[in-house]
């Protein structure tokens, strides 16, 4: 695995986070020591549109909730 310091992470920034969306990570040091690992996050993780169905299973809706809260009867 690569390892940059900050310096070196500042001058190359887009192209080392282009190596990390391609399966490159890499590490951010300081002082010659680890302090930051850098990696591609999974394709759903940040999109709303993959938490649709994320309870499925987990919760019921009653048969009448789109009359809960009106009046008479």
């Amino acid at each position: 695995m690569k390892i940059v310091t900050i310096p070196e992470a500042k001058a190359q920034l887009y192209k080392l986070i282009e190596e990390a969306v391609n399966g490159e990570s890499f590490l951010i040091s300081v002082a010659g020591e680890p302090l930051v690992k850098v990696t591609a996050l999974d394709a759903c993780a940040g999109r709303l549109a993959c938490r649709i169905g994320f309870m499925e299973g987990q919760i019921s809706v009653p048969e009448d909730f789109d009359q809960m809260g009106k009046r008479g009867d």
